[in-house]
């Protein structure tokens, strides 16, 4: 099942260009590189720790993801589990379907027991940023109606501070009218450069499932309160959300090269 959703990976979404990557790093027979072995360990630590009966699960976008939605199903069956998942975009909702997981949604389940997702860089204090896949504002509504919030990614994500290891910027989902007046609202206030993420497959602008632009911000490397960064950023006029995820998650999992899988804080 998990390689029929990969071929059909790149219709489900073509504002995430991860799922493409790790159509790549597999092949047919299902035989995985160290990458790909690092998100799985850490996706199957994370899925049989936090899983169990009953629970309510936020479920994330991204490339790891369909490692821990790949779990899911393997304990469902096997533990005759009753779970329902909360998707945070189009992919993940698809990923839930075609794996015949329970459906839910927040007006049904407006608190989860946790939500699991992936991560683009995560720092010594667990500063993350999210949203290169475009889904950020509605990954951060779902981690935000869980008790617990899990990050799960494989060793290039952990960093000691943001922009070591992830060098696509900030992501920042902007009203599309407001664009042009918020990149320079940044970058005269903060420094770095901000542009606007284009499409691959269609000609434009990136548009996320909410409607939106989104700008990437480059930013300058002595920046550090993210925490009030966030807050200013989300003060302007036209923001609707920022890729920041600041005093959010309860842990993260990091697969490493070597099998193990680190845990952090």
């Amino acid at each position: 099942m998990i390689l029929k959703i990969l071929v059909r990976a790149k219709a489900l979404s073509c504002t995430f260009a991860g799922v493409e990557l790790l159509f790549n790093c597999m092949n047919i027979s299902g035989n995985m590189g160290p990458l790909e072995t690092a998100k799985k360990i850490a996706a199957y630590k994370a899925i049989d720790e936090y899983v169990k009966d009953n629970t309510v699960i936020g479920i994330g976008s991204g490339s790891t993801i369909i490692h821990a939605i790949h779990r899911l199903v393997e304990r469902v069956k096997e533990e005759k589990l009753n779970i329902v998942c909360i998707p945070t975009s189009y992919q993940a909702k698809q990923l839930i379907l075609n794996n015949h997981l329970t459906l839910g949604d927040l007006e049904s389940f407006p608190k989860l027991d946790c939500a699991i997702d992936g991560a683009d860089e995560v720092d010594a204090e667990m500063n993350i940023i999210k949203g290169g896949g475009g889904c950020l504002l509605q990954e951060k509504i779902v981690a935000s109606c869980a008790k617990e919030f899990i990050i799960i990614a494989d060793y290039t994500k952990h960093s000691e501070k943001l922009g070591q290891q992830y060098k696509q910027g900030i992501p920042i989902e902007v009203v599309p009218m407001a664009y042009v007046p918020i990149q320079q609202k940044i970058e005269d206030n903060y420094g770095g450069d901000v542009k606007i993420r284009m499409a691959v497959a269609k000609v434009g602008p990136v548009i996320t499932d909410n409607g939106n632009f989104i700008l990437d911000w480059h930013f300058p490397q002595d920046l550090s309160d993210w925490s009030k960064i966030n807050e200013e950023l989300l003060l302007i006029p036209g923001v609707i959300e920022t890729g920041l995820f600041i005093k959010m998650a309860n842990k993260a999992y990091f697969g490493m090269t070597d099998g193990s899988v680190k845990e952090q804080p």
